[in-house]
């Protein structure tokens, strides 16, 4: 929590062991205790393409899918996977542009957008094995 806190610094980004406190594990268990808690805030969901490749194997996809927009993050070597997925074909009439993206908070499920960021090839399981998760980057 301390490493992640030390990295994020956004007035509209909270670092919190939420899941932790909430007793949820997975995904859908964790939007619906979320939204119990705070039934006034609009979530958006967050996830790199990797995830959307595989998501229908997610305990209650379809129930996150129409729960809350979801913005999907391109990743390396995943964006043809990811467009071409299970969950993204049942959901294709349901899919936003990317360049629509900003409005994923002001819509109502189920809306998602594949968004386009610059690449990193680097693992974050390969950083954290390495033990530099939360280390700052070197100074050249």
């Amino acid at each position: 929590m301390q490493a992640a806190r030390a990295l994020m610094h956004h007035p509209r980004v909270a670092v919190t062991d939420i899941e932790a406190r909430l007793g949820t594990r997975y995904t859908a268990q964790t939007i619906a205790a979320l939204r119990r808690a705070y039934p006034g805030v609009r979530f958006v969901w967050l996830m790199g393409a990797d995830n959307l490749a595989q998501f229908h194997r997610w305990q209650h996809w379809r129930q996150i899918m129409d729960t809350v927009p979801i913005g999907v993050v391109a990743r390396p070597g995943d964006r043809i996977s990811a467009r071409l997925s299970h969950a993204a074909r049942i959901y294709r009439g349901s899919r936003l542009s990317g360049a629509a993206s900003h409005l994923l908070g002001q819509m109502e499920a189920p809306v998602w957008c594949f968004i386009n960021v610059p690449m990193s090839h680097q693992s974050s399981s390969a950083i954290r094995a390495r033990g530099e998760w939360g280390s700052p980057p070197a100074k050249t």
